[in-house]
């Protein structure tokens, strides 16, 4: 066996690949040995064709956990976000879950998360440079549904 350490400049690309994916197969051997199955879910909004905005994430154990959240600068401001939001929540109710989980690391997001219901649970201040961790959850079932 002859090791050769690499570093940064010398790794390959689909080495790099290989460690992420090793990492994510891991977690999701772990969580199936508790009962997690992870599916994917998303929405998105073509104009013409053309990708407007989206949004993903995956629901497990209950919850739905968002991954993106994205729509493109000259759509931004017109409730798109919002209703892609709104729309991968009912989704994800669909799917059975109960609560939604997100985290940003822009204030202003946080805030705007926090106007579509969601409420704060962590936060993480100069988490990495001048930006703060956020971590929101929101109880998707209304008051009373089970």
């Amino acid at each position: 066996m002859r090791k050769e350490w690499r570093t940064t400049g010398s790794i390959h690309e689909k080495d790099l690949l290989a460690v992420s994916d090793g990492v994510i197969q891991h977690g999701q051997n772990l969580s199936r040995g508790h009962g997690g199955n992870a599916h994917p879910i998303a929405c998105t909004l073509m104009d013409n064709e053309v990708l407007v905005g989206g949004v993903t994430g995956r629901t497990e154990f209950g919850r739905l956990f968002i991954s993106y959240l994205w729509v493109d600068a000259p759509w931004r401001g017109k409730g798109i976000g919002t209703e892609l939001l709104h729309r991968l929540e009912a989704l994800a109710l669909e799917h059975g879950c109960h609560d939604a989980l997100i985290e940003t690391l822009d204030d202003s997001v946080a805030h705007w998360y926090k106007r579509c219901g969601y409420r704060l649970v962590a936060h993480l201040p100069q988490y990495c440079g001048p930006w703060n961790r956020h971590t929101l959850l929101k109880d998707l079932k209304p008051d009373g549904d089970d």
